[in-house]
C-alpha cells in the first residue's frame, strides 16, 4: 500500500489549475495552427490568426487564454493500492482554491444554483474518481467555461434511430449552438450507458487528444465522418463562415439497455483546456 499525503494532492491540483488555464494542450495548438494555415475564407483565416495571437500572448505572459477560467473539473484515476493520508475531496477543493487565488484566475462558481451567491474561490470543484489497478494517482484538471457548456445536449434516442439518428443529433447540436460556443469547437460525444453515464462519457471524451482516433475502427470512421459533416456547415470561426467550425471530436461508448440509445454531446470551444500530473 502506497501513501500519498493530501497536501501533495492539493499542490498538484493548484499547479494544474494555473497550467490548464494559461497553456493549451499540444494537440489543440497543432490543430489551430493547421487550420489557420489551411482555411481558405479570408475573414475566417484572419479570425483564426487573432485566436492564435491570443494563445501566444497568454503563454508568453502566463495569463489566462480565456477570460472564463471555468468550473474546475477534476478527473482522478486512483490506484486501488493507494491510501490518501487526509481528506481526499477537501484536498482537491483546497488545490482549486489555491490555484485560482495564486493564479489570479476568475472565480465563477456560485454556491447555490438558484440563489446565485459566488463562493469567491471557484470551489467546489466537480470531481470524478475512477479506481484503477496499481499504486498510482493520475490527476487531470479540465476547466470548463459555460459559454460552450451551455450549448451541450443529451438525448434519449430510440434504438431504431441507429447511427443515422446519432449523427443527426450531433450535427443538430452544432447547428443550434451556432456562434455561441466561440467556434472553432471541440466535441466530446458519449453514446450508450444510462442517462447519467452518457453525460460522463461525453465529458470524459474531451480528455482524449483530438489527434488520437477511437481504437475501434467503426467509431474512428464515425468520428471522421462527423467532423467532415460539421465543418461543411460553414459556421466557421466565431460564426464568420469558413470551413473551420470544429477542430476535432472524440467518441466514447458504453453498453446500454436493449430499449435505449442515450447520446450526449459536450461542447467545448477552441480553448479546450486540460493539464495532467501523476503523483
Amino acid at each position: 500500500m502506497r501513501t500519498i499525503q493530501a497536501a501533495a494532492l492539493t499542490d498538484a491540483v493548484a499547479k494544474l489549475c494555473i497550467q490548464a488555464n494559461t497553456h493549451l494542450p499540444e494537440d489543440i495548438v497543432a490543430a489551430l495552427d493547421a487550420t489557420r494555415q489551411g482555411e481558405p475564407w479570408p475573414l475566417a483565416k484572419e479570425t483564426l490568426g487573432l485566436l492564435w495571437e491570443n494563445m501566444e500572448l497568454a503563454e508568453e505572459k502566463n495569463l489566462p487564454v480565456c477570460q472564463d477560467t471555468g468550473m474546475a473539473c477534476v478527473f482522478v484515476e486512483l490506484g486501488q493500492d493507494v491510501h490518501i493520508e487526509g481528506n481526499f475531496e477537501e484536498a482537491i477543493h483546497q488545490g482549486v482554491r489555491k490555484g485560482y487565488g495564486e493564479g489570479f484566475l476568475r472565480k465563477s462558481i456560485v454556491g447555490d444554483p438558484l440563489r446565485r451567491v459566488n463562493t469567491e474561490d471557484n470551489t467546489p470543484a466537480a470531481i470524478t474518481v475512477r479506481l484503477v489497478p496499481g499504486d498510482g494517482c493520475k490527476v487531470t484538471v479540465a476547466p470548463k467555461g459555460f459559454g460552450s457548456e451551455n450549448m451541450s445536449r443529451l438525448g434519449m434516442l430510440k434504438p431504431a434511430d441507429g447511427v443515422e439518428g446519432v449523427k443527426k443529433f450531433v450535427v443538430e447540436t452544432v447547428k443550434l449552438a451556432g456562434s455561441n460556443p466561440c467556434p472553432p469547437i471541440v466535441l466530446g460525444i458519449g453514446i450508450g450507458g444510462s442517462f447519467d453515464k452518457v453525460a460522463y462519457l461525453a465529458k470524459h471524451a474531451l480528455l482524449r487528444p483530438i489527434d488520437q482516433r477511437n481504437p475501434d475502427p467503426f467509431y474512428a470512421d464515425l468520428e471522421r465522418e462527423l467532423l467532415r459533416e460539421i465543418n461543411a456547415l460553414g459556421i466557421g470561426p466565431q460564426g464568420f463562415g469558413g470551413q473551420t467550425t470544429c477542430l476535432g471530436l472524440s467518441i466514447e461508448t458504453a453498453p446500454t439497455h436493449v430499449a435505449g440509445l442515450p447520446v450526449a454531446v459536450n461542447v467545448s470551444c477552441h480553448v479546450t483546456r486540460r493539464a495532467t500530473a501523476e503523483l
